[in-house]
């Protein structure tokens, strides 16, 4: 390489190092054990480790701040890598962290998504998102909304409804998604987002009415229903975002590499089945068109924070 600009080597030894990589394990942090993140993680790395013929070892961690300290301070080598959800651009909108989630993480690919889905009582007289808003309207401050802490998603799911609808619907919080939800049910509260595999048994028994969905077009996930934006609140969408990243200045090389391999392994048939049954859809997309999913989210999200004054401490 004597001779050679500097950018050019630096160019070439980068492309060098990504025909050997991977040379010793890799390992993917995210969240607590037991959730679609670990879920989506553990088949990814499944298929990572027969593909790559390094060790994929996934690394749980109770928070999504914990999560993304580790990731932001890790060497960019590639050997360190966060599978995330949106938690790691909401929570610096509500709290002080060490990182920032646009400028000290090199996105990999969007591995998923998933909707919300608007579930109310069976009591409650709504049969649709307009027969809600209608309810909502009537009854201002009387109808209650679960949640299950500050900016997550059911939260924040809620609160774009309750601006965009022009109502009042009060939030009241628990410890889980759980607890919310079985104060739906026992008819405690009147309303929740929630996921699709966790409510999906209690609709089909009608104890849980389903009204829509939150992505902006109708999900494959719940077919038979339709979007809140195609039901009286057009543009509405809030889902859950879902990708892999590694630590900023990450070489290029290894980015397309990590990203080539983990699509390639999401675009398997049974592999989507897998993460589909588990109540997400496979996406897939460019590094680039993470980072700007990321930007877009986030200050979107920001945006509802500061319209619905939301803190942290809440």
């Amino acid at each position: 390489m004597k001779g050679l600009p500097l950018a050019a080597t630096l160019l070439l030894a980068s492309f060098a190092t990504a025909q050997t990589f991977p040379t010793k394990p890799i390992r993917i942090v995210t969240g607590g054990a037991g959730g679609v993140l670990d879920f989506s993680a553990r088949v990814i790395a499944q298929e990572l480790t027969a593909s790559m013929g390094q060790q994929v070892i996934v690394e749980n961690r109770p928070t999504g701040v914990m999560s993304g300290e580790i990731v932001s301070r890790a060497s960019p080598d590639g050997y360190t890598l966060i599978l995330t959800g949106s938690t790691l651009w909401v929570i610096p909108l509500l709290q002080k962290v060490i990182f920032d989630p646009l400028r000290d993480f090199a996105p990999v690919t969007q591995t998923v998504t998933t909707p919300n889905v608007a579930i109310v009582h069976p009591g409650v007289a709504a049969k649709s998102i307009r027969e809600l808003i209608a309810v909502a309207k009537t009854k201002p401050g009387e109808l209650n909304y679960g949640t299950s802490g500050v900016g997550t998603a059911n939260h924040l799911a809620a609160e774009l409804f309750n601006l965009m609808a022009g109502v009042n619907i009060v939030r009241v919080n628990y410890k889980s998604p759980g607890a919310a939800l079985n104060e739906v049910i026992a008819g405690q509260l009147q309303l929740m987002f929630a996921t699709a595999p966790t409510v999906a048994p209690l609709i089909k028994s009608g104890r849980l009415r389903a009204l829509a969905v939150t992505s902006l077009k109708p999900s494959a996930l719940v077919p038979d229903l339709p979007s809140i934006a195609d039901s009286g609140l057009p543009g509405y969408e809030m889902v859950t975002i879902n990708g892999l990243l590694a630590p900023a200045r990450t070489p290029a090389a290894l980015i397309n590499k990590l990203h080539a391999e983990v699509v390639r392994a999401m675009n398997k048939a049974e592999i989507k089945e897998r993460l589909f049954a588990s109540g997400v859809e496979v996406v897939g997309s460019t590094p680039a068109e993470l980072a700007a999913t990321i930007k877009a989210d986030s200050a979107k999200i920001a945006k509802l924070i500061g319209d619905a004054g939301m803190r942290g401490e809440q």
